[in-house]
């Protein structure tokens, strides 16, 4: 799969994941030798190209925030690779790894709770350089207000707590306490969902101006697929672990080839008068990441299934130009 930038980025991968899995054991079955596991990524491949916005969606529990910390290497792949900046982050020793987590930083969905409570907005943004001592300690302070001019923050802030500030104060704090190290790659977990409706537009700007101007590259992990619209290049739907489908955004709105997907989209009004998306019912509910249903984990609930589909699991393949999918019900473009 070859990554696109519509955006201005380069089009090399600054970011590859290469069947990615993550199995979490659950407790009991020591004795018995039966040990049972949470499936939350089941080989998982793509690619983020340097300066490019890559949005995942999906409903909770697919496995979105598992594989964005699995990115960064917060937490080991069960199996599977991921090459950042042409290196292998798993084949790394805890040194090189130290050095290179200065180009990757993420920024949490609740500002509130990722900020210390105890610490002031200067103590906040300046922890990444007292961890990895880049700068000297009397250009910490310059630095410090230097990021938060960044994020629309000026040097009054610097003395204050998270409680004395708002929600959206306290999501460009943590921006900026992200931008202190100059990243390449910023992993952004549900980033505006614990803030009011304004202040998500005035966050995603925000972020948006900050890709252009610092050449950033995202991974913009939501359930909000209006959100991820506005800000992704290409997006990627996850369900039950595995990627279903991956794509330009505009043809992921335009023309969703995975039932899933067009079951997701066909819940979003349309802004024109008169215009509708065709509504797909799913029936029953999601299966259980620890026991998920063997063929194409969606059968159980994609009112288009058939034999095939509950027994054989459909491979991600290229169906339309940059665009691929899961599902045995859709046919590749013969020009491809």
């Amino acid at each position: 799969m070859t990554s696109t930038n519509e955006r201005g980025g380069s089009n090399s991968p600054l970011v590859q994941a290469h069947n990615l899995v993550k199995h979490f054991r659950l407790p009991g079955g020591w004795l018995s030798g039966q040990a049972s596991y949470i499936h939350a990524v089941d080989g998982v491949s793509f690619e983020v190209a340097g300066g490019e916005v890559l949005g995942l969606v999906g409903e909770s529990g697919c496995g979105k925030t598992t594989l964005g910390r699995l990115l960064l290497r917060l937490i080991e792949p069960t199996s599977g690779q991921v090459i950042f900046d042409k290196q292998d982050l798993c084949a790394l020793g805890s040194q090189e790894m130290r050095r290179l987590r200065q180009q990757m930083q993420l920024v949490f969905q609740n500002p509130l709770s990722s900020l210390s409570p105890r610490l002031k907005v200067l103590d906040i943004v300046a922890e990444p350089l007292h961890t990895h001592h880049l700068v000297k300690k009397n250009a910490i302070r310059d630095r410090v207000v230097e990021v938060l001019e960044l994020v629309g923050l000026d040097a009054q802030y610097l003395e204050r707590f998270p409680h004395e500030m708002s929600g959206g104060q306290c999501q460009r704090v943590a921006i900026a306490r992200a931008l202190t190290l100059a990243p390449k790659l910023i992993i952004l977990d549900e980033p505006t969902s614990a803030l009011d409706v304004s202040v998500q537009a005035q966050i995603l700007n925000l972020l948006e101006e900050l890709r252009r101007a610092r050449e950033l590259t995202y991974v913009f992990i939501s359930h909000d697929l209006s959100v991820v619209q506005y800000i992704s290049d290409r997006i990627g739907v996850m369900y039950l672990g595995e990627l279903v489908e991956i794509g330009p955004s505009e043809k992921i709105f335009e023309n969703p080839l995975h039932p899933y997907t067009q079951a997701l989209l066909g819940a979003i009004p349309l802004p024109e008068v008169g215009r509708k998306r065709e509504l797909v019912v799913l029936g029953g509910t999601v299966p259980s990441p620890a026991n998920p249903p063997a063929g194409c984990r969606f059968h159980t609930r994609c009112p288009l299934a058939q034999s095939i589909c509950r027994e054989q699991a459909p491979r991600l393949q290229r169906v339309r130009l940059n665009q691929d999918a899961a599902c045995h019900l859709v046919e590749a473009d013969s020009n491809l």
